[in-house]
């Protein structure tokens, strides 16, 4: 069982990982296969080494293909501006998931 002081630390690293990764999406990756992309949700492992990034994209599944290889290309980006910007030490591995939730 998790002590819950560690589960809610992961949780507020899990936000502000949201966050700093929606900003980045948003406003500095011009990778043009990157359409309308909103990260709705990241779950940081029990052992904070990787995360998964839910992601929702606006668009057919092909556009959501593109978007997801834009954003494994600037996975290494992302993580570096992590670190620089919440000033940890080591960002977590990134895996990048489609949402689809909220088109069903």
């Amino acid at each position: 069982m998790e002590r819950r002081g560690v589960q809610y630390h992961r949780g507020r690293v899990g936000e502000a990982l949201r966050e700093e990764i929606e900003t980045l999406v948003e406003g500095e990756l011009a990778d043009p296969r990157i359409g309308l992309v909103s990260v709705t949700s990241v779950h940081v492992a029990p052992d904070g080494r990787s995360a998964e990034v839910w992601v929702n994209v606006e668009g057919d599944d092909t556009d959501a293909d593109q978007s997801l290889e834009g954003l494994e290309a600037a996975r290494e980006y992302i993580r570096h501006e992590l670190v620089e910007r919440l000033r940890i030490r080591r960002a977590p591995e990134l895996y990048f998931r489609l949402d689809r939730a909220e088109q069903a």
